[in-house]
Order: structure tokens, then sequence, then C-alpha cells
């Protein structure tokens, strides 16, 4: 699909699982929301995935789940293979407008297991670079923990997205549900840009990096 230059779209991500790594747990929902740079909504797209036979949720993740029975229902309801699931999910992010970068809060977590599942069930990586694979996303992604913390202005032990004022997330509730918290991310994100634009800017001129 061409990309209209100067058009970048976030996938802002969410994701729950039964556990804290996709080699050992599996991935139970996730949710995306596709905005602009002001946070306007391009799209959405939900999923509830079928645990994988090849790994076992962690006793003490679902240990908290049952503090989180609404959240849990809504994570485990009507699950789909992750082998339907996953392509269909390529390409939706493909049938976006201009260049498409992942973003979530943190990109270490959410990212590690959206990069681990698309390229075992869909051929594709979270993160764009020289791969020999189909290319959904630019770039390194957006870690929205990292940009909250960095132009709040927190010290890095402060730099949890609880302390993230309410308002930032229009007040959407954290209920980990991942539809409810990829949409809060979003306006978080926005709310981030906008500061960003009021920086000094310091363009490179030249990079080591080539």
């Amino acid at each position: 699909m061409s990309e209209p230059e100067g058009i970048t779209t976030y996938v802002v991500t969410d994701i729950e699982a039964d556990g804290p790594s996709p080699l050992a747990n599996s991935m139970l929902s996730f949710a995306s929301v596709a905005c602009d740079v002001t946070g306007k909504v391009l799209g959405e797209f939900e999923a509830v995935l079928a645990p994988r036979p090849d790994r076992q949720p962690s006793p003490d993740t679902m240990a908290w789940w049952t503090t989180q029975p609404e959240a849990y229902a809504a994570a485990t309801a009507d699950p789909e293979p992750a082998e339907t699931v996953m392509p269909r999910y390529a390409d939706w992010v493909e049938s976006l407008p201009g260049y498409h970068v992942f973003a979530s809060a943190p990109l270490i977590f959410d990212g590690l297991w959206m990069d681990h599942y698309l390229e075992i069930f869909a051929g594709t990586r979270v993160m764009g670079g020289p791969f020999r694979t189909r290319k959904i996303f630019r770039g390194g992604g957006v870690c929205i923990y990292t940009m909250a913390g960095a132009l709040r202005g927190a010290d890095y032990l402060k730099w949890s997205m609880a302390r993230v004022p309410a308002e930032w997330y229009g007040h959407i509730e954290h209920t980990h549900k991942a539809i409810d918290d990829a949409r809060g991310f979003v306006n978080v994100l926005a709310r981030l840009f906008a500061i960003s634009q009021g920086l000094e800017k310091h363009e490179a001129t030249e990079s080591m990096y080539k």
C-alpha cells in the first residue's frame, strides 16, 4: 500500500496476558487504536486470543486476575486462534493511512508481546527494520511510558503511568480491558505531542548511524 508523504498513524496498543513472558505464557487479548498526532481516532481493532497449548499461565498473574473479574471476563470471552487473528490484524494495520508507528506504555512490555505474536503467526514485526519479512510498521516505535516521564520532567523512579494526570487520559479509567486502556493512552500520547511542540527543536545535520 502506498504511503502518503507527511501522514503518520500511531497504532496505540494495550495487551492482556496470563503471565509476564511471551516465551512462557499466553496473550489473552489486545486492542489497538489508530490515531494521528492530535489524537483523532482513525480506527480500532480488538481481539481475544485462545491460550497457546505450548504455554502455561503464571500462578502469580492468575491470582491477580481473580481481583479483576470483569476485566478477566472481557479478556477471555469468545477467543479466536492467534493464527487467525494476527494476519487479520496485520492487514488492518496496512489499511491505515500513511506511515504506521507502533506505540504502547511501556513499549518493552506490550510491544514485546505483539512483536512475538506477529512474527510467529503473521510473518511480520512490530519493529521496522531491514528484516526479510512483511513490514507493517516503521521505526522503533513509541514508548508512551518514557515520553510521559521525560516530558513531565519526573525522576526516573516516578515515571509510572499511574502518576500521569487523569485529565491527560481524557478521564478514561484504566480498567485492564484492553480497548479502554488503549483509548486512554491515545489521549496521553496526544497531550505529550502537544507538549513537545512547545520545546526547542534540535535538528541533526549528520549522524554516525548510516
